[in-house]
């Protein structure tokens, strides 16, 4: 019952039905834990999704706002390149052309996203199905040179009153209210959620609900967060849940889903088929699918006569036929770009701009410029990291790529534009990747290295690298034995550190320090010379560092010098006679005879 009185309040909530579906969408849906979608990096982004506190009370993430459910016609369109047999290729029916801008940035948000997140597997006609029941594609393509609708698409007040209640978070700068929160734009974007998830994909430097290639590209990222794989069904039926908790919005979107898969065929801007039939007029016995007429002239200026209606019969002026803008480009020039100039994995300070001017050297709106990076490096452009962007020329006549980032690998290269659709002579801008730099290099610590020879360096030799006081990280750093402090030639002998093959070698280079500005060397061999020798560390931008090294001999035990061993005395055997004294002939005395050892003389007769 409170859905049925929900559906008569939001009656007359909109004005008219080519007024987009309101869907307070994408906000604040989102369970705890969402991964904050990537930062696009144009126009001076910062990571996103850091958090969006704006939760509708039910939950919804469209406050149950009312949707377009037409559905598409049984006859659905080939896939171009599958036929089936007997069954020519055709574009299909009306309903299956896709104004051309629409169509162009639900392809470009899928180029993008895929490229950034190859995982979600996001299809554009997922992107398209969403935009048929949200905006009828933008109200069948209502948009401008430059993607962004012709007048806005708001849906309801979210006072509480049959929707979500969100007060006002934006000071009325995308809905115009200053009470309440309203969605806006192709995708029907509430601002909250905008803040969050808001892109600047057409590179013009504003990220805008209300354009078409920045609300893709914002859509495309918000049904890929929490890391779903958009290939999965479970994935897929609860991305599409969370612009509106709603089965039967489930399955509008996927009926328009499977046809657009089928095949699809792009129209003019501004006649695409508009749907009729929402959620909250069932019965009203309109007919379903009409093309949408001409845009509406603007009203004039109170006090401003207005024209007397045509007589009946009379035929209306022709509507004159659409020019496209860069027919009436002559050519494209530097719109002071600057230098383009960036450090290996570094953001380039300035972009490539181009202004495209007419025969009388006006500039001219809403021409569609392709850049392209050339080859030489890794540079690619910020957003979506992708080598090839269009961007469109705003009131200005300028147009500008996203940020440029650089990659590791240096050199020079170009990047050329051109007009879409035009054969003009194209432009080219120089730019350069230098390498990383530190203007500054010293010891982690100071201890002493030293060793002896023949042997290795026992402490490790750890250096920090900085540019300007910071953290120098990735810098390339050369080690090499010199002769001395005072002779930079390089060494042929004492330590040396040893290549691969286990030759010795005292010249590195490829050194690189960390992500904290550290490097450290590879083990030091002490050579089997005796001594003081230094190795000179050196650095792109200037960064030099001597560290000194000390090889001693090792240490030698003194030789003992010989010593003469006092003999023993020694006893006669008994066989061994003594001989006998020459004198005195008188027998030894009794002390004397035992001293001896003598036998006792015997006296004579």
């Amino acid at each position: 019952m409170a859905a049925h009185l929900g559906r008569r309040l939001r009656r007359g909530a909109t004005s008219g039905a080519i007024v987009a579906a309101a869907v307070a969408a994408l906000a604040a849906s989102q369970a705890p834990g969402t991964p904050p979608p990537p930062a696009d990096n144009a126009s001076g982004d910062t990571p996103i999704g850091a958090g969006d506190a704006t939760t509708p009370p039910n939950g919804s993430a469209s406050g149950d706002s009312p949707y377009f459910t037409d559905l598409p016609t049984l006859n659905t369109p080939n896939q171009p390149g599958a036929p089936t047999p007997n069954v020519p290729i055709t574009t299909g029916p009306a309903e299956a052309g896709i104004p051309a801008s629409v169509l162009a940035a639900y392809k470009r948000a899928e180029e993008s996203i895929r490229s950034t997140d190859p995982g979600c597997n996001l299809p554009w006609q997922l992107l398209a199905g969403i935009g048929k029941v949200e905006s009828g594609q933008a109200r069948g393509g209502r948009v401008d040179a430059n993607g962004t609708t012709t007048s806005p698409i708001l849906g309801p007040v979210l006072n509480g009153v049959g929707f979500a209640n969100i007060s006002d978070t934006d000071g009325g700068a995308y809905d115009g209210d200053r009470v309440h929160d309203r969605a806006i734009g192709p995708m029907q974007f509430i601002p909250s959620t905008w803040a969050t998830w808001g892109q600047d994909a057409n590179g013009d430097g504003k990220k805008d609900p209300s354009n078409i290639y920045d609300a893709a590209q914002a859509a495309g990222l918000y049904l890929c967060a929490n890391d779903r794989n958009l290939a999965v069904k479970a994935d897929l039926d609860r991305a599409i849940l969370s612009y509106n908790h709603s089965n039967e919005y489930l399955s509008t979107v996927l009926s328009w889903f499977e046809y657009y898969k089928r095949g699809t065929h792009q129209v003019p801007d501004g006649t695409g088929v508009l749907p009729v039939d929402r959620s909250d007029n069932r019965g009203s016995g309109r007919t379903p699918g009409r093309t949408v007429p001409t845009p509406p002239v603007t009203p004039a200026h109170p006090g401003t006569p207005k024209p007397h209606p045509s007589k009946p019969g009379t035929p209306k002026p022709p509507t004159p036929p659409t020019t496209d803008p860069a027919l009436t480009v002559v050519r494209i020039k530097d719109a002071a770009s600057g230098t383009l100039t960036a450090t290996a994995g570094t953001t380039f300070t300035t972009r490539p701009t181009v202004l495209a001017l007419d025969t009388a050297g006006k500039p001219v709106a809403g021409v569609k410029v392709r850049f392209r990076i050339g080859d030489g490096t890794d540079t690619r452009f910020a957003l979506g990291g992708v080598r090839e962007i269009t961007a469109v020329t705003g009131s200005s006549g300028k147009a500008a790529t996203p940020e440029l980032k650089a990659g590791e690998q240096t050199g020079d290269f170009t990047v050329s534009a051109t007009v879409v659709g035009r054969s003009l002579n194209a432009l080219s801008f120089k730019a350069t990747v230098t390498e990383r730099r530190a203007d500054k290099l010293a010891r982690v610590d100071e201890k002493e290295l030293a060793a002896t020879t023949g042997g290795t360096f026992a402490d490790e030799v750890r250096v920090k690298a900085t540019a300007g006081g910071a953290t120098a990280s990735g810098v390339a750093v050369t080690a090499t034995f010199v002769t001395s402090a005072d002779d930079p030639k390089p060494a042929t002998e004492g330590p040396f550190f040893k290549a691969a093959d286990g030759t010795a070698v005292r010249t590195l280079t490829g050194l690189k320090t960390d992500a904290d500005g550290v490097l450290k060397l590879p083990e030091i061999f002490a050579g089997d010379k005796a001594g003081g020798f230094t190795l000179k560390l050196t650095a792109p931008g200037g960064g030099t560092l001597a560290v000194q090294l000390k090889v001693s001999a090792p240490a030698t035990d003194p030789t003992p010098s010989p010593t003469t061993p006092t003999p023993s005395p020694t006893t006669p055997s008994p066989s061994q006679t003594p001989s006998a004294p020459a004198t005195p002939s008188t027998a030894p005395s009794p002390s004397q005879s035992t001293a001896t050892g003598a036998p006792k003389a015997t006296p004579s007769a």
